[in-house]
């Protein structure tokens, strides 16, 4: 059983979809179908996501709700990874990859382009080498709102940290 909620965002609609385990789905536009009634663990899950876009999208790094991630191993590795890039911070495909104990930057890529959880899960994070911004599910223009976004507020966070 899932619930899925749709939210105004600065990149757009985006909808947001959970299940009894966690979020598991955040894409760019908006799904439509009827839904059954949901259970309150769902419901719980759905809003701790919707809590964290809102978090996310005020400046403030997200608390990460639950996830119900579904995908290959190497998928959920590389999606597991990308939870670990700061805030405001960027890599390559390749740092990626070599973190992983890998050669492949075009295997990182491609399961970051299966990522289920947008912004969340922060396959934005991940750049060219020499900067450029590589791909993007919601387009490239998104991405580099993202990336804007969070270095704007970058100081802020680093100052209320003592950092």
């Amino acid at each position: 059983m899932t619930a899925l909620a749709r939210i105004r965002s600065p990149v757009g609609t985006l909808s947001v979809e959970a299940t009894d385990d966690g979020v598991c789905s955040i894409r760019f536009g908006g799904r439509d179908g009827v839904r059954p009634p949901i259970s309150r663990r769902t419901r719980e899950n759905l809003e701790a996501g919707l809590q964290a876009l809102a978090d996310y999208f005020a400046g403030r790094p997200p608390v990460v709700p639950l996830l119900d991630l579904h995908g290959t191993e190497h998928q959920r590795k590389v999606w597991k990874e990308l939870l670990e890039i700061p805030w405001g911070e960027t890599i390559t495909y390749g740092e990626l990859a070599a973190r992983l104990g890998s050669r492949g930057a075009r295997a990182v890529g491609n399961a970051n382009a299966r990522n289920p959880v947008a912004i969340l899960v922060p396959c934005h994070r991940v750049v060219e080498t020499g900067g450029g911004l590589g791909g993007y599910a919601g387009g490239t223009d998104k991405k580099a709102w993202l990336l804007a976004h969070e270095a704007a507020h970058g100081p802020v966070l680093r100052a209320e940290r003592g950092g």
